[in-house]
């Protein structure tokens, strides 16, 4: 893809003689949401953390808008224009909400950007923390913890947004909460690429979404096979 974003292009990932990711290519154009659904142990997570440079590549690239981060450390690769929400979240709970969002402007501050702090525009996305902002983080609601995580990503003003399992655990007001938030992300011009476990929500989302087994590419899914269960189950079972 000419104008990607974000590109995969072979990656190979490998955890001693077991080969997680086995010559993934994919691409993301700028402000897409992209989904990547599989069964458990498909290595979704793992692309997320190659491509965050957790986990080395052992082979094929990683492109930021053309420029390779391969070999590059995870703080390099957050100024370059990248954050991940982790699974689980990971917020500091001792920590108030508005200093858990100050941990988020470190690759602003590292990079040297000048475009202000986004805390207006996280506020906006996510009333809830403003309200809550001298709260500690461990007094909220776990839904309200995933926003708190989602924000502490954007306020560093990423290029790109990488979501491991956000809905995980939630209620589901708050899992339709965390949606809405991802449409208001893309509809920004961030581009996202979602890990999920819930294929169908995330299908009827995404502007196509990538299906993983056994570290390989099997299939792409369009939002209209959200409804065709029987394909959903076929890129499970593939």
């Amino acid at each position: 893809m000419a104008d990607a974003m974000l590109e995969l292009d072979r990656l190979d990932v490998r955890y001693g003689s077991v080969a997680a990711v086995r010559g993934l290519s994919l691409s993301l154009a700028r402000g897409e949401l992209v989904g990547l659904i599989g069964p458990n142990g498909a290595g979704k997570s793992t692309t997320l953390h190659a491509i965050m440079g957790v986990v080395p590549a052992a082979g094929g690239d990683v492109r930021l808008a053309g420029t390779s981060l391969r070999g590059r450390s995870p703080e390099s690769i957050a100024r370059a224009g990248i954050s991940l929400v982790p699974e689980g979240r990971r917020i500091f709970g001792e920590f108030t909400v508005e200093e858990n969002l100050r941990l988020g402007l470190a690759a602003n501050r590292a990079s040297g950007k000048q475009t202000g702090d986004g805390f207006a525009e996280v506020y906006e996305l996510f009333p809830v923390l403003a309200e809550s902002r001298r709260r500690p983080a461990g007094a909220l609601s776990g839904g309200q913890q995933q926003q708190l995580a989602i924000g502490r990503a954007l306020i560093a003003e990423p290029q790109v947004l990488l979501l491991d399992e956000p809905s995980l655990g939630l209620s589901p007001y708050m899992v339709d909460a965390v949606f809405a938030a991802l449409a208001a992300i893309r509809d920004r011009g961030v581009t996202l690429l979602l890990v999920e476990q819930r294929a169908q929500r995330t299908v009827a989302l995404a502007d196509r979404t990538y299906v993983l087994a056994n570290g390989e590419l099997r299939m792409t899914l369009a939002p209209a096979d959200a409804d065709d269960t029987d394909r959903l189950i076929a890129a499970y079972l593939s």
